[in-house]
């Protein structure tokens, strides 16, 4: 008989420290139930509009289904750049952009060229799991600087931030419009941040996936350190189409690096998942360049929708609905209720409302649930809202 193993087969422990997906985790409890309605998600009930899907089939049906560069193919880099002149009245250079697969691989690709194990990161919370264990993975350290509630509203408690943005600190992770809260970082915040970052050669690391999706119908979109940008500047912008076109299940989105990262991005790429799919650069580039339609009328049934959800809520006994800028949830709490995970199983098991819980956000996060009301039908919304307060009656 062989002798056993002298060593355990397991990962390395940054690896087995990782947390599990608390929103996953939730809907686990309900997904596939017909009485359950879910909101857990964070992306639209509605499907890809047709035009981009049609764009896709067509390549399909050329054959469009070989290798292409790491970098994306040019004209659909070619587009990212036309758009973003668009949208930021700045110039950015088409070696600056690296077409990815999805948001969330730019994220880990911009994480793998800036982070070494021990390094310091600093990030603004709560804040999606993904960008505060994805440093983790690379065993730096993370600094977390929470939101506050400030008259009724989400606000960056700048003079922490500014605390912790100290000499030696590697990376400044901050995404706004804010996932899950929907804070939104205004021009004087972020000069100041990006004066502190300059300061201290501070890398900032921006998740711009949100920054079309702000409620204020005056802006096009979202602060942008894009729009400040000098040579030099330690600034990585990623961004995605999976919010603002619908594309959640594509899985493509972008990177805007500075010029002396331009060399190495594409060999990160090319060790990590090598190239995108033809027919979804395809689907990609005509959705930047002719979505602007689309986008507006998302933009606004998320303003409408939120409306309606936030009324609605404030209504319920003991719920408490602070404002935010943009992004497409409402971060609320429920009094009496500390423990959102508790909290989001028994909505589900008890009212079939399916909500994610704070707690997946963060420490900071615990006593409050995400609400994603990116929804079509607002008597939907109505539904949930009577379900939390039949659960609230009882």
């Amino acid at each position: 008989m062989p002798s056993a193993p002298s060593f355990p087969a397991q990962p390395r422990a940054a690896i087995q420290d990782l947390g599990g997906s608390l929103i996953r985790e939730v809907a686990n409890t309900g997904m596939g139930r017909a009485d359950v309605l879910p909101f857990w998600f964070g992306e639209s009930d509605q499907p890809t509009p047709q035009f981009i899907r049609d764009a896709a089939a067509r390549s399909l049906d050329a054959g469009e289904t070989f290798y292409s560069q790491n970098l994306g193919r040019p004209y659909l880099r070619e587009a990212i750049a036309q758009y973003l002149a668009r949208l930021h009245g700045r110039e950015v250079g088409v070696p600056r952009i690296g077409a990815v697969a999805s948001g969330d691989a730019g994220l880990m690709l911009a994480n793998q060229m800036l982070l070494s194990p021990g390094d310091r990161v600093v990030a603004v919370t709560p804040l999606w799991p993904n960008l505060l264990e994805m440093p983790r993975i690379l065993g730096a350290q993370v600094v977390r600087v929470p939101l506050a509630v400030r008259e009724g509203r989400w606000a960056l408690q700048l003079d922490r931030l500014m605390d912790a943005l100290t000499p030696g600190t590697r990376m400044l992770v901050l995404n706004s419009p804010n996932n899950p809260t929907g804070w939104t970082i205004d021009e004087e915040g972020m000069a100041a941040v990006l004066a502190r970052c300059r300061q201290h050669g501070i890398w900032i690391l921006s998740d711009d996936v949100y920054e079309r999706l702000v409620y204020d119908p005056a802006l096009a979109s979202a602060p942008s350190f894009l729009r400040h940008y000098e040579r030099g500047d330690r600034i990585v912008s990623v961004n995605s189409c999976s919010k603002a076109w619908r594309m959640t299940g594509w899985r493509v989105g972008w990177m805007v690096v500075p010029e002396t990262l331009e060399a190495d991005l594409g060999k990160v790429i090319e060790y990590n998942f090598s190239c995108i799919f033809e027919p979804i650069q395809r689907a990609a580039a005509v959705a930047l360049a002719q979505g602007e339609a689309h986008v507006a009328q998302l933009r606004a049934g998320l303003v409408e929708s939120r409306r309606l959800l936030v009324d609605a809520l404030r209504a319920v006994p003991g719920v408490e609905v602070p404002d935010a800028g943009g992004a497409m949830y409402v971060f609320f709490r429920l009094q009496g209720h500390d423990d959102s995970l508790d909290l989001a199983k028994r909505l589900v098991s008890e009212v079939g409302l399916g909500l994610a819980p704070g707690s997946a956000f963060g420490p900071e996060g615990n006593g409050w649930l995400r609400w994603c009301h990116a929804v079509a039908d607002g008597a939907k919304l109505l539904d949930g809202v009577e379900r939390l307060a039949r659960f609230v009656r009882r």
